[in-house]
């Protein structure tokens, strides 16, 4: 189920959206002001945020660029703040959308599912929250994600194909250089090292490939 996180310090209207989101079939979370966005992003990784731009504490903008530092969820900014320069300096620190106020709720929700289709959030994720994302040579776990090389990204495609099946070194090797050049088979090993580390950097639940002793390795989802 998506998660979308509801950053709004007007109590009437953050209830409505959370109501409408709810309605949807999202989970939804909603907070009121701009000091606690960036911790509970961290934490719990949510599917789109919406973001109001005049909050308590940090403004959205702030909070947009901090976000932005880290994460590549989708950002919405909803504000009443209409001026051009504010819509421009929003979508230059990252936000992939800006809604005026007012506005009508099924806007928000018809913005919402167009966004969470052009990127693939959640409905194109495994049961474990995991995307690859070839065309960016990225990896997503839960709704956070990194940068990795071809080869990495190649190696968990090839897991990721068959969940629980345990492939051989030579076996993935096969599918690791495009020129097919002559190397080890412990240069596997090197690959799946570096591919964990990145994997635990971005989730507690970043130990996914296991090793299988005189075998070679396999993807637990």
């Amino acid at each position: 189920m998506s998660h979308v996180l509801v950053v709004e310090d007007e109590p009437k209207l953050g209830s409505l959206l959370l109501d409408y989101l709810t309605a949807a079939g999202h989970e939804a979370t909603l907070l009121a002001d701009g000091l606690s966005v960036v911790p509970w992003v961290r934490e719990h990784a949510p599917s789109l945020i919406l973001l109001d731009l005049m909050l308590p504490g940090k403004d959205g903008l702030t909070v947009c660029r901090e976000l932005r530092a880290f994460s590549d969820v989708p950002i919405v900014i909803v504000t009443a703040r209409v001026e051009e320069v504010d819509r421009l300096l929003g979508l230059e620190l990252g936000a992939d959308d800006y809604i005026c106020k007012p506005f009508s709720p099924r806007e928000v929700m018809a913005r919402i599912k167009a966004i969470m289709r052009r990127t693939g959030r959640r409905e194109t994720a495994s049961e474990s929250g995991l995307h690859l994302d070839e065309a960016r040579c990225q990896v997503c776990l839960d709704g956070r994600c990194l940068d990795v090389t071809p080869i990495e990204l190649r190696l968990l495609k090839t897991l990721s194909s068959a969940p629980g099946k345990v492939f051989s070194r030579n076996q993935l090797l096969d599918n690791l250089y495009e020129d097919y050049r002559v190397v080890t088979d412990r240069t596997v090993d090197t690959h799946v090292k570096n591919l964990r580390r990145k994997l635990e950097s971005i989730s507690a639940d970043g130990d996914l490939i296991h090793s299988v002793y005189g075998v070679g390795y396999k993807l637990e989802l």
